[in-house]
C-alpha cells in the first residue's frame, strides 16, 4: 500500500477518514467446571469496538446527522427501521476488523475553540448478532481479512539498536 493513503474505516456506508484511535474489545465468558477447581472458557463475550475520529469540512454536520440516523436516536428513525434491522445491524470494516451485525450504543460529540471546524466524535459499538448466519459471515470475512493482510507490505520494522552493557 503507498504512503499516503488514507483508508476509511466504514460504518456502515458512511466513510470515516480522519480515525484516531479504534479499539476492539473481546472477551470470554469462564467458568469452573462442576465439582473440579478448574475453569475453562465456555464462550465469547460481547464484541466491543470503540472508535475515536474527527470530522471534518463541510459534509461534518451532515456526517454527524448519518451517525445519529444509524444510532436511531429518533423514534421515527427506529419504526422506520424496525424490518430491517430484524436481519442485520451495521457493519464496520476496517484494516483491522470486518465485524457484522455492530449496534451503536453511545455517541460523544466534541467541539472545542481551538479546532472549530472539526468536531470531535467517539462512537461505540456492540455485536449484536441477528442470526447464526451472519455471525459465521461476519468470522469468516474477518478470517479473511487476516489471511490477506499477510500480503500487504508494512512498514519499516523497529530500528535495531544494540542492546550493549555501558
Amino acid at each position: 500500500m503507498p504512503a499516503g493513503v488514507n483508508l476509511p474505516v466504514m460504518i456502515g456506508a458512511l466513510p470515516l477518514l480522519y480515525v484516531q484511535n479504534m479499539t476492539l474489545t473481546e472477551g470470554y465468558r469462564i467458568e469452573r467446571i462442576a465439582g473440579s477447581k478448574f475453569s475453562q472458557a465456555v464462550g465469547p463475550t460481547t464484541k466491543q469496538i470503540v472508535i475515536e475520529a474527527m470530522l471534518l469540512g463541510r459534509e461534518r454536520m451532515l456526517m454527524m446527522k448519518a451517525l445519529e440516523a444509524m444510532a436511531l436516536t429518533s423514534r421515527l428513525l427506529v419504526a422506520m427501521a424496525a424490518p430491517a434491522l430484524k436481519t442485520t445491524g451495521l457493519p464496520v470494516v476496517s484494516g483491522m476488523t470486518i465485524s457484522l451485525d455492530m449496534q451503536i450504543t453511545d455517541l460523544r460529540f466534541t467541539q472545542n475553540v481551538s479546532k472549530r471546524e472539526a468536531i470531535d466524535v467517539s462512537i461505540t459499538l456492540i455485536h449484536v448478532p441477528r442470526s447464526s448466519l451472519t455471525a459465521i459471515l461476519g468470522e469468516a470475512a474477518d478470517l479473511a481479512l487476516a489471511a490477506g493482510s499477510l500480503a500487504i507490505p508494512s512498514g519499516p520494522g523497529p530500528s535495531p539498536v544494540s542492546r550493549s552493557p555501558g
